[in-house]
């Protein structure tokens, strides 16, 4: 139980190998995900690598993997994901693997080139028989006898008969319909008016072979005369990439054309049809199986690769790895090497082997589906040091309660509790399920932790009275207006003020919470403004000092007495004697004055920031208590004597116990010690703690300058950080209004709803419902990351960091 709010104890352990087994040995140990694999191979090439290729031939299936995927998710077939977790597939299984997926890939790849080759060969015919329709209908048009009688009136009858018959040649296609204005432009300029031009709209859309688009296309045909023109004219059509088609000269051959593609049409949509189903049943045989096959082919990779970072002895049997893994899993691990050698067939077992180091381990912290929520949260802003102060314990009691804090609805707080409650009830239903929403996923992730808001945002809810901005009246209020105000002066005054000096009028607190009667008062947003400000800082200097002193705990483990008496007691003392003090202030004042001497209270804002001045000649704002002067002045200067305690006495002390164990140790000729050094015992606890102090610094020499800045920004930074944090919780109090604020126009706007009389009504109701549903909504997200940025004060003050 003591490891949950400390970090694993961990130790470094050398691993051999057989070459027959590793592999089997690591997949195992990759089950139970309890080892850190330490790279033996830093200096040798990712690509001069033992297992590089099988690393690559893992890729490579991977690839086809993918394309399979993109391949499935285009014909919009579901995936089959049925939760299921395959065993790492043995090294003799990679070959069927790779000829399995060059197998489908290929055929893949040919059904998409010969279904691409159709429907290229499908959209021309289709082109073609449009351009046949439609230049049927133009000549037609221009056979017209009215059209033919007109021109022959229009024309001289000496040139008619002299003037042998104009004939016009013509070119036919289909073209983009967002490119016919541009088109048309073009053939008038470069061929200078002397081309006659008709279009037509192709109603259906038409699909391209490339991309699978929709596209909209329209038929065309162009008259001239003269192979000048001719070449022009299929030059700016080429330009505009417009596709050209055969046009027949006579109707008889036009029709019997269009016959001929209709037939083919509809030949080439049969073997379309089959060609697509023939697809479809391959690639829904392969949705079946394709998460599985991710699993298995990454699964090996991911072991090849942690081969690659093992070391192999000069026999090239055996391979030498070193892991980083937890004291109390050691069993397990060898259980997992066990369970490995059995598997491959191998005959000699694999071997364990703790080593001694002085590298630092790194930090492990275990959890479960409850607590890796709040661990997550924790690790976002920074993971401690090894063997420190897990902030993560403390954070799923603290995080709920300041969010609820600023989020102290008794109603909200039901419906949050609910939604989270049905997350947790239908747990392993939705996990079968495999959403792939992501705003979900991050939800139903922290399912333990907004259950958990709303049960506290429930009590924070009955402290406040506050039940969807409405106060609840289950008690009768402590108020009465009978000692004061007969019926009379009640009917002719909306606003009165009750004297809680008057006997009768106050008749004690409310049993739990705020009165109702509040709800009604005019100056409710100041009393509680008063109230939920003092609160804030209540909570926030209480919890400063927690985590401050949580990072006792982590000096006296690492038996750093220097870092307690002039890092830990300074610190705790700065912070007490000065936000601490103000607590007791808070405190002092609420016992200190009741209904007939509150008029007087003087302000402790103005007294705090009086104390700092040395000013205690203000005559609008008289002490609290007999001897104030001097009790603050001493804690003033207290808190100042503690800066620099913690910004020189420190570096200086730390220099000079340095100096000590370097330049004052024993000197040994013959055996006789030289001067006023210490003894030889004495002299091997000097190098024992030498060796210590090389090992933390990574065997750097001491530097003073480093140190000093170090110390300085430390100091600085505690310093600074302890009133802006004390008022960084003011948020509390903050979000806290915001809130109420946000959620009484919400709730006249569900009271509007419900009366709406007429349509108009109706929707203008629904808009402010939306409007505010939103704020509400954002004001939840406020509250839950305002939460998340004070967390990052218990996490600095554990870590000490």
């Amino acid at each position: 139980m003591g490891e949950l709010f400390r970090s694993e104890e961990m130790t470094l352990a050398q691993l051999y190998l057989q070459s027959e087994s590793a592999y089997c040995c690591v997949s195992e140990l990759g089950e139970i995900g309890m080892v850190q694999f330490r790279d033996l191979n830093p200096d040798v090439n990712v690509f001069q690598r033992k297992f590089v290729n099988e690393v690559r031939r893992c890729e490579e299936m991977d690839r086809k993997l993918r394309f399979v995927e993109k391949e499935i998710k285009k014909a919009n077939i579901p995936m089959v994901d049925t939760g299921e977790n395959p065993e790492v597939p043995l090294p003799r299984d990679m070959i069927d693997l790779e000829a399995t997926f060059e197998k489908l890939e290929n055929e893949l790849k040919e059904i998409n080139t010969n279904q691409e080759a159709l429907k290229k060969n499908f959209l021309e015919l289709t082109e073609l028989k449009h351009i046949l329709r439609r230049t049927q209908q133009f000549f037609d048009e221009m056979e017209d006898p009215n059209l033919l009688e007109e021109s022959s009136t229009l024309m001289d009858p000496a040139e008619a008969g002299t003037r042998p018959p104009l004939r016009l040649g013509f070119v036919a296609g289909v073209i983009s319909r967002e490119r016919i204005p541009t088109f048309e432009r073009m053939l008038w300029r470069v061929c200078r008016g002397n081309v006659f031009l008709r279009q037509a709209d192709i109603e259906d859309s038409l699909e391209d072979p490339a991309t699978g688009d929709q596209v909209y296309k329209s038929v065309f045909i162009i008259f001239f005369q003269g192979d000048q023109l001719k070449t022009r004219v299929k030059k700016i059509c080429e330009g505009f990439r417009a596709s050209l088609y055969p046009c027949p000269e006579t109707p008889q051959e036009r029709k019997e054309m269009a016959a001929g593609v209709a037939t083919r049409i509809d030949d080439l949509q049969m073997v379309l049809n089959q060609t697509e189903d023939h697809r479809q049943r391959v690639l829904q045989a392969a949705a079946k199986t394709v998460r599985v096959w991710f699993i298995k082919v990454r699964k090996m990779k991911a072991v090849y690769h942690t081969l690659n970072l093992c070391n192999i002895d000069v026999t090239q049997k055996c391979l030498i790895a070193e892991v980083w893994c937890p004291v109390s899993d050691m069993d397990s691990i060898q259980f997992a090497l066990r369970r490995g050698t059995e598997k491959s067939g191998s005959t000699v077992p694999s071997i364990l082997n703790r080593m001694q180091t002085k590298q630092t381990p790194p930090t492990f912290n275990k959890t479960n589906k409850f607590t890796s929520g709040f661990q997550n949260i924790v690790d976002a802003y920074g993971i401690g040091n090894y063997r420190e102060m897990n902030p993560a314990p403390y954070t799923i009691i603290t995080f709920p309660f300041l969010f609820a804090v600023m989020f102290g609805d008794l109603g909200h707080g039901v419906l949050m509790t609910c939604a989270a409650l049905y997350l947790v009830l239908r747990e392993s239903r939705l996990v079968a399920q495999k959403n792939d929403n992501e705003m979900f996923s991050m939800v139903f992730a922290g399912r333990y932790i907004i259950l958990l808001m709303g049960v506290f945002s429930i009590y924070t809810g009955i402290i406040y009275n506050d039940c969807f901005s409405k106060s609840l009246n289950l008690f009768g209020s402590g108020w009465s207006v009978r000692p004061m105000f007969d019926l009379r002066t009640l009917d002719e005054n909306k606003v009165l003020q009750l004297d809680p000096a008057v006997r009768g009028v106050f008749n004690g607190p409310y049993p739990i919470g705020i009165d109702p009667i509040w709800n009604i008062a005019t100056n409710k947003l100041t009393f509680l403004n008063s109230f939920k400000m003092k609160m804030s800082v209540i909570l926030g200097v209480i919890h400063m000092l927690f985590g401050v002193s949580l990072s006792l705990f982590n000096h006296l483990y690492f038996k750093k007495p220097l870092n307690i008496y002039l890092g830990f007691i300074p610190e705790i003392v700065f912070m007490a004697s000065l936000f601490g003090y103000l607590v007791i202030l808070v405190f002092y004042k609420w016992l200190a004055y009741d209904a007939h001497t509150s008029r007087n209270a003087p302000s402790l804002l103005i007294a705090f920031i009086n104390m700092f001045l040395f000013n205690y000649n203000d005559p609008t704002n008289q002490p609290l208590y007999r001897g104030q002067m001097v009790i603050q002045t001493l804690l003033v200067l207290i808190a100042l004597a503690c800066v620099p305690c913690m910004l020189i006495v420190k570096t200086l002390v730390l220099r000079r116990q340095y100096l000590w164990k370097k330049n004052l140790g024993t000197q040994n000729f013959g055996g006789i010690r030289v001067g006023n050094g210490p003894t030889e015992d004495q002299a091997e606890i000097i190098q024992h703690d030498q060796l210590s102090q090389h090992s933390e610094n990574d065997e750097h020499e001491f530097n003073f300058g480093d140190v000093a800045v170090h110390q300085a920004i430390h100091t600085i930074e505690y310093c600074l950080g302890c009133i802006s944090n004390t008022a960084s919780y003011l948020r509390l109090w903050a979000l806290s209004l915001a809130h109420a604020r946000e959620t009484f126009p919400a709730l006249n706007s569900y009271c509007k709803l419900w009366r709406a009389p007429s349509s108009a009504s109706l929707e203008s109701s629904l808009t402010w419902v939306k409007s505010h549903f939103i704020d509400h909504i954002y004001m939840v997200s406020r509250c839950y990351c305002e939460c998340s940025e004070m967390l990052l004060l218990l996490d600095l003050a554990v870590s000490n960091r």
